[in-house]
């Protein structure tokens, strides 16, 4: 327990007085009052009850902020006042207790104020989280102790016929000026074949459930449940990714909705992933540094399915793990492919995209499409607007990287 709260300690400002809590008027005086409060307990012998207590309000208090209005009006200081009422709460759980149970509500904490906060203190909450992993990993002997994942076994998709007409055209590792000459300028989509080749997660840190779960294992990340965003059905929710794993990819039950990890934040959340991608080449032919590419995690089983719809950037899909089926439309023949007519869906069609109802949507037919199967290695240029429609084949884990 004391060696614990010396690496927290380690961490922290070493004094009350180099702890600085600094906020607009926006934020009230009496929650001032309340984290000045908190401050002072982490540097005092205070019982770890109070130390609870005030984090806990100063949670309550920020949760009800983010959730009054939409969530892009919503204030940043108040989104720091939560960041800083998770670490005062991760740091009253472990101030007296570093049990197992204790340390994963910690980490839980932690992960909730990098999710709905903002970074604080040089990214403190991340700092913390690789400390307390650690610290689970060296009590629970994670690797000796857990059972020892049975390999999935992988049947064969079930893979579309492509149509030759309609075969994404695919090219191997083109200069930066024969992209931009023959497909970005065009608007043209593509397969680049070789360029993701040197990443770790495709070599000596190659992803599987196994690495997944070693580096991410108790983390606390959103899920989609549900096969798709569309269904009545669809819902979010927030698992670990063990929890997500053995619910989502390892259950047998059938009658459970698919569930389906897909976020941006995941690779700021869990910097071990980050490191095992690399952004591509390409996008430095956009307008943005690469601080401004949005990079996002897909993963999740076979059968889950992205309906069709568009984006506001271009997009370089990038496959790591299994493979997708893909169909790509033009947004000249945006009117044959019924946009949802509500501004909420106005970027996504009505039409099933493999079944479609004809009666209702008969112009559907007439529209060309490119299609393709997306292989690990594989990396897809989806131009902006480009209408895509995808469905995981099997057990699938992608990168997107969304540039202007």
């Amino acid at each position: 327990m004391a060696a614990l709260w010396t690496k927290i300690s380690a961490v922290l400002p070493h004094t009350e007085a180099e702890f600085t809590l600094q906020f607009s008027d926006r934020v009230d005086l009496s929650v001032m009052h309340v984290l000045k409060q908190s401050r002072h307990q982490l540097y005092s012998d205070t019982a770890g009850a109070c130390r609870l207590l005030n984090a806990q309000i100063i949670l309550d208090i920020s949760w009800e902020k983010l959730n009054t209005g939409t969530w892009r009006h919503v204030d940043k200081e108040w989104r720091r006042v939560y960041s800083y009422g998770c670490l005062f709460k991760a740091a009253a759980l472990c101030r007296e207790d570093s049990s197992t149970d204790t340390v994963l509500q910690a980490i839980r904490t932690c992960d909730m104020g990098l999710l709905m906060g903002t970074a604080i203190m040089d990214n403190i909450l991340q700092v913390l989280v690789g400390i307390l992993q650690g610290e689970v990993r060296k009590s629970t002997q994670e690797e000796e102790e857990r059972p020892q994942i049975k390999k999935i076994k992988m049947d064969c998709p079930s893979v579309p016929a492509i149509k030759e007409h309609a075969t994404v055209f695919r090219i191997k590792c083109p200069s930066l000026e024969s992209f931009k000459k023959n497909y970005l300028l065009p608007v043209k989509p593509v397969i680049l074949e070789g360029i993701i080749d040197h990443w770790p997660a495709l070599k000596e840190h190659h992803w599987s459930i196994e690495y997944l779960q070693s580096v991410a294992g108790f983390r606390t990340v959103p899920v989609e449940v549900g096969s798709r965003y569309t269904d009545e059905k669809w819902s979010q929710t927030l698992l670990t990714v063990n929890e997500f794993i053995d619910r989502h990819i390892l259950s047998k039950d059938e009658e459970k909705p698919l569930g389906y990890l897909a976020q941006h934040q995941l690779f700021d959340q869990i910097p071990e992933l980050k490191e095992d991608i690399r952004i591509p080449d390409y996008c430095c032919l956009g307008e943005e540094d690469d601080d401004n590419i949005t990079i996002n995690a897909w993963f999740g089983p076979g059968g889950t399915v992205s309906p069709l719809h568009q984006d506001p950037q271009h997009n370089f899909l990038a496959q790591v793990v299994g493979s997708k089926y893909i169909r790509l439309y033009s947004p000249e023949d945006t009117d044959k492919l019924y946009p949802h007519k509500s501004q909420l869906l106005h970027n996504t069609s009505q039409v099933e995209v493999e079944n479609p109802d004809q009666e209702q949507f008969p112009e559907f037919a007439k529209a060309p499409y490119l299609e393709c199967v997306l292989q690990p290695g594989d990396v897809l240029f989806i131009p902006v607007q480009h209408w895509h429609y995808v469905r995981s084949l099997e057990l699938s884990f992608s990168v997107s990287f969304w540039w202007s």
